[in-house]
């Protein structure tokens, strides 16, 4: 069965692979072509905010990228000096787009710092051409459209890398309202309103510095080795302790290797009087069964030790009574 099991989710990770490739595939040329269409109307149309779009619009491309490569390492099994796979390479991707972002953001504050300072000493830019508004509106329906389909996929797959390009691709979108605003408002309102343009590219930035945090926090737990919630051990406990052969268990220790994967680590106790064959093969029926369980786990240790009157009361090292 566990050959099995390994067997199933081979085939399983080659077509998430598969997968992760096509939409990242997909959204590597949706955002070259929105990257450049950007950049050439907010030059010749004179828009700061449309021109800084662009450049976050280019940092979609890098991360697409980052997962096109990092792809091709994270779904590799297990080997002699990888004995836990090589998962964590997702995990880091995951925060490289995080980082990605927030240099982005910091890049666009720090321009339309520069142009309104540049206004208050008296500059006066041209007001952007009207097919600039076109534009951003343009593509804001195409990045929230490449977020839906792209968000899907990581969640069905539940993968993190994946799942944080989908929210770079939605942060390109949002980021494209406040453009489209305010290139509207320049528009409509007149040149004595030209300061909406970079103003509008500080509510980009602030955007993006925001959906940056909420993608890199949870890679630090993955990152630190972090185990299961309580509630989750509590499952696995449950899972264990329905093996009649089972009188208690102690010592479930989990950790994530990588975004999904999980490791657990648990000792049981069983009659002493059971032989060393029977006890080998509970420890397999039972790292079967969690493999199987639809748990995130992916490797299994158990401890077999005989039941004695005096043992402590199972628990998990946190403290957690199971």
């Amino acid at each position: 069965m566990q050959r099995a099991v390994r067997d199933f989710r081979q085939i399983e990770n080659a077509d998430t692979l598969r997968a992760v490739r096509r939409i990242t595939w997909i959204g590597f040329w949706t955002n070259l072509f929105l990257s450049g269409l950007k950049f050439v109307a907010g030059i010749v149309g004179h828009s700061s905010v449309l021109i800084a779009d662009a450049v976050h619009s280019l940092s979609d491309l890098a991360t697409d990228i980052a997962i096109l490569i990092g792809v091709r390492f994270w779904g590799r099994p297990a080997d002699k000096d990888h004995p836990h796979g090589h998962a964590k390479i997702e995990t880091l991707v995951t925060l490289l787009i995080g980082i990605a972002l927030f240099l982005v953001a910091l890049g666009l504050l720090q321009g339309a710092l520069q142009s309104i300072l540049g206004l208050l000493k008296g500059e006066k830019p041209p007001p952007p051409a009207w097919y600039t508004f076109v534009v951003a509106v343009f593509c804001v329906f195409v990045k929230e459209y490449l977020y839906q389909i792209t968000v899907r996929v990581g969640m069905r797959l539940k993968s993190t890398a994946t799942i944080a390009n989908a929210w770079h691709h939605r942060s390109d979108a949002l980021s494209s309202i406040p453009a489209a605003a305010a290139v509207g408002a320049c528009l409509l309102l007149g040149d004595q309103y030209v300061f909406l343009d970079p103003v509008g590219a500080i509510v980009v930035a602030s955007m993006i510095l925001y959906a940056a945090w909420e993608i890199v926090r949870p890679t630090f737990a993955a990152l630190l080795d972090a185990g299961a919630s309580e509630v989750h051990c509590r499952e696995i406990a449950e899972l264990i302790r329905s093996f009649d052969e089972v009188r208690s268990l102690h010592k479930l220790r989990t950790r994530y290797v990588g975004p999904n994967g999980l490791c657990v680590d648990v000792h049981i106790q069983v009659d002493p009087l059971m032989s060393l064959v029977n006890a080998h093969a509970l420890s397999h029926r039972i790292k079967d069964t969690l493999l199987a369980s639809g748990e995130e786990v992916i490797d299994v240790f158990v401890h077999v030790e005989p039941a004695v009157d005096d043992d402590p009361l199972s628990v998990v090292d946190a403290g957690i009574t199971l």
